[in-house]
């Protein structure tokens, strides 16, 4: 007989079956959280990364028009 064993995001949410529902309202808005935090924390590095790049000449700047004609050439 085969076994199929469910996967860690299965058993995850079949524990959160088991929680009450204010519990399960909390940890919702816990991982909302986490969630935006890690977003901001991306941005933040994604930021740090272009700053760094502008520095050094690796990148530029302009309007879409001078991205269009740069393009263009």
């Amino acid at each position: 007989m085969m076994t199929i064993t469910a996967s860690p995001f299965q058993e995850a949410l079949e524990l959160i079956d088991r929680l009450p529902t204010g519990d399960q309202e909390a940890l919702v808005e816990i991982v909302r959280k986490r969630l935006v935090d890690q977003r901001r924390r991306e941005i933040a590095s994604n930021a740090q990364s272009t700053l760094l790049a502008l520095r050094e000449g690796r990148a530029s700047y302009g309007t879409v028009d001078d991205l269009r004609r740069e393009l263009e050439e």
